[in-house]
């Protein structure tokens, strides 16, 4: 997220869509399971609906903007605001599992369909056929498995857009790429300094 900006840096006086926590003060309490990809994408799809959270997210003509949610079973979670014409680049989540889902306005995803060495490489040359393209209107999501390369647009002119997006583990590092024709690059990798 190092290309957008937080209006408001925490989900401080934003009602949480989930009290679950990982963390424990006594070790008589039960530990917490791990959330599955399903459960991450039951947790977007259904905080997407949450109108009031949505409408509390501050929404930014210049950059994106974003409040930290609590996710099940200590996923990090987020609810992002996305002016017209803002995306991503491309980038992937690392060891981490994760989904999303547009509540207000419309999504483009660009994906890549091959898995990525994990370190060690600083240019692939793609094959044919690796692309793939999906709409996601305000209702619409998807879930991915770990090292899932994509980018997100907002293709809008004049519409914002607004997604929920749960990530688990929390994000160990994001790895940013560009793209020249099959020729993919890594440019940079960040940590949660980066974006929290």
């Amino acid at each position: 997220m190092s290309s957008a900006h937080s209006a408001v840096p925490t989900a401080g006086s934003v009602p949480s869509p989930s009290s679950t926590s990982t963390s424990s003060s006594s070790s008589s309490s039960p530990a917490v399971a791990a959330p599955t990809i399903t459960e991450l994408l039951d947790f977007v799809r259904r905080t997407s609906r949450n109108e009031a959270l949505i409408a509390s997210l501050p929404l930014d003509p210049e950059g994106r903007t974003w409040i930290r949610l609590d996710g099940p079973g200590g996923s990090e979670a987020w609810l992002i605001g996305w002016p017209p014409g803002t995306g991503t680049g491309w980038h992937d989540h690392a060891d981490s599992i994760g989904a999303f889902t547009t509540a207000a306005g419309a999504l483009k995803e660009h994906s890549l369909a091959v898995r990525l060495p994990t370190d060690g490489w600083k240019t692939l040359e793609l094959t044919d056929g690796v692309d793939r393209s999906r709409e996601l209107a305000a209702g619409q999501g998807r879930a991915f498995g770990q090292n899932h390369v994509h980018e997100v647009l907002n293709e809008s002119e004049d519409v914002h857009a607004v997604s929920v997006h749960a990530y688990y583990p929390p994000l160990p590092r994001i790895r940013r790429f560009s793209r020249t024709g099959a020729v993919l690059r890594l440019e940079q990798t960040e940590s949660p300094e980066d974006w929290q």
